[in-house]
């Protein structure tokens, strides 16, 4: 699904609150009711959004969708955060990258680099990577999740602990600024702590959508994290939260060069 600018902001607005009334959206957007009903019918069609009397919710927060969904999901904000992490990466730098849709816009900015090792569960993100610019690409080895085609399991982390490099690339299914980093499986949080323990500096790509959320599992504290790259600056609470644990934060807003800030 090809998500409509005013559909697009429906989603951020229900996923900062938990829940909206269609009266609210309306007034928010400025627009009529029934212009909001006729943007969320296909919203809940696909699953991003559930009817309730009155209003839309978000879908059970534990449960995440198949990754064919979230890369149609704000798409525009992952491939802008993809492109400011990629200017990161330099030709030959190693690199650990985890499964995700946005981790997969990353690996599609990485596509004109050179010479690159990296070490991933993703065999989608291995595909595109592989067998071009010289680039080494080491993948990791288990069993591949149906929805993702990702490794996990304990072959899996004991093979990224083989690897020393110098970046870790790494998805999160919530950021919140009492709960830190997390994910939705217990698999992919100890994937992602067994990249942060072998890279040099760990860069966490998510859009503004996962801010203020809480997810089933968590990863890490900020303070393990060297740079959020996101589409918006977060909230009060969460902004407080990450400068307090020296997080550089680099905000992708579309009118150009990215915006940096500590």
């Amino acid at each position: 699904m090809h998500l409509s600018v005013r559909q697009s902001e429906i989603l951020r607005q229900v996923r900062q609150r938990g829940s909206c009334t269609i009266g609210d959206l309306a007034q928010r957007l400025q627009v009529s009711d029934e212009t909001i009903r006729r943007h969320v019918k296909p919203l809940v069609s696909e699953g991003l959004v559930h009817r309730v009397h009155g209003g839309i919710v978000l879908p059970d927060p534990y449960h995440e969708p198949p990754i064919q969904r979230r890369m149609l999901d704000q798409r525009e904000a992952k491939e802008r955060i993809a492109e400011a992490v990629a200017q990161q990466i330099k030709d030959g730098d190693s690199l650990v990258i985890d499964t995700g849709s946005t981790t997969t816009y990353v690996a599609r900015a990485l596509a004109e680099h050179a010479n690159l090792v990296v070490v991933t569960n993703s065999a989608q993100i291995a595909s595109l990577l592989a067998c071009r610019n010289g680039n080494r690409v080491f993948m990791a080895g288990g069993e591949l999740r149906a929805h993702d085609a990702a490794a996990f399991g304990p072959d899996t982390k004991e093979f990224v602990e083989r690897f020393q490099v110098q970046y870790a690339i790494l998805s999160m299914g919530a950021v919140h600024a009492a709960d830190g980093f997390m994910v939705y499986h217990l698999c992919e949080a100890e994937f992602s702590q067994a990249a942060i323990g072998q890279a040099e500096r760990v860069i966490v790509a998510a859009d503004s959508t996962k801010f203020d959320r809480r997810s089933l599992v968590r990863v890490c504290d900020p303070g393990a994290i060297d740079l959020l790259v996101t589409d918006h600056a977060p909230g009060r609470a969460l902004a407080r939260r990450l400068a307090e644990a020296e997080v550089d934060l680099l905000i992708a807003d579309g009118r150009g060069l990215p915006d940096a800030a500590d």
